[in-house]
């Protein structure tokens, strides 16, 4: 394949757990750092970071990839960038995760090979179809709910739209938008691997606690 050669994984992509997938947001933080609250989300049980800065600078992203990396790498936990394929090359990452809008997967397979994982959003069953095909890793389908991190994604799927998107792939789903708690043990049921949160890790008072309950629900939930 085309490209620079990336690291090996920390983990075989077979075994990856999606049970508890953080993805970052700075903004919803409570003033803590980024790297605070994955060390205690890991602590509790997240079993993959996605890094999310959509209002940093480049060399702020790398900075951040960079000081999750040094501690992710110990943990087994991988590190997804989220968008910034030039990111997950340049410190090289686990992986990366793209948006509908963002470079074909196609493309991005072709300039890192077979060893970096790459997640798609998926919307629509067209979508997570077309993704599987593409060669996607796994899917982040979104949104199961409406929520106020991500605005500029399409109508809530809802229960049922994850159970057809289920039907229709073979690869893991994650499950994203507007979960929390509450909402979790549905969302396995409905088929999905794992749920992808923001704010009910990174604004949760004790992040770490929030993750070892997400964690507990989601492994109940199986």
């Amino acid at each position: 394949m085309g490209g620079r050669k990336t690291k090996e994984l920390a983990v075989k992509k077979s075994d990856i757990d999606y049970s508890v997938y953080l993805v970052t947001g700075r903004g919803l933080s409570k003033g803590r750092s980024t790297l605070d609250i994955v060390t205690a989300a890991v602590s509790g049980g997240a079993s993959v970071v996605q890094l999310r800065e959509k209002s940093a600078n480049t060399r702020e992203v790398i900075e951040e990839a960079l000081r999750l990396k040094a501690f992710l790498r110990e943990t087994g936990v991988p590190l997804i960038i989220n968008d910034r394929l030039d990111v997950a090359q340049a410190v090289q990452a686990d992986g990366v995760h793209l948006g509908q809008n963002d470079m074909p997967i196609e493309m991005a397979r072709h300039l890192v090979g077979d060893r970096m994982i790459i997640g798609i959003s998926a919307e629509s069953v067209q979508d997570a179809i077309a993704a599987e095909r593409a060669g996607a890793d796994y899917l982040g389908v979104s949104p199961i709910y409406a929520t106020p991190t991500k605005t500029d994604t399409a109508a809530p799927l809802g229960l049922e739209g994850l159970r057809h998107i289920r039907r229709a792939v073979a690869i893991p789903l994650v499950g994203i938008g507007g979960l929390n708690r509450d909402s979790t043990r549905e969302v396995i049921a409905a088929g999905a691997d794992g749920v992808a949160v923001v704010s009910a890790i990174v604004s949760a008072d004790n992040p770490e606690s929030a993750a070892r309950e997400l964690r507990r629900l989601v492994e109940e939930s199986r």
